[in-house]
């Protein structure tokens, strides 16, 4: 059975975003990966499984190894998609923050 899986869950998982900031600066086997957690080597495989899935990996083959990296399309995609919500919540602390000034200077 292949299950679609959204992106947002896929980072939902603390493990998952550890393992996009390790590869945020280069390529790394799977072994290399799950040597950097305290999780057993096949969890980490199912992690970076969901995570090519969702198109936030890709796989390279290099001789014998498969390693991962940032599929930075898919990256942007997701930043693109919260950047309205960035700004709005932005905008929103400023005049929080205006607000707060204009109390104290009272």
């Amino acid at each position: 059975m292949n299950l679609r899986r959204d992106v947002f869950q896929a980072i939902a998982d603390p493990t998952r975003r550890a393992i996009l900031v390790l590869l945020a600066s280069q390529s790394m086997s799977a072994g290399a990966i799950a040597a950097n957690f305290d999780s057993a080597r096949p969890t980490v495989s199912k992690h970076l499984q969901i995570l090519t899935e969702c198109e936030l990996l890709k796989q390279e083959q290099t001789g014998r190894e498969i390693h991962y990296h940032i599929n930075p399309e898919k990256m942007k995609e997701v930043a693109d998609y919260i950047e309205p919500f960035r700004k709005m919540w932005e905008e929103r602390f400023n005049k929080l923050e205006n607000i707060m000034k204009a109390y104290k200077s009272e």
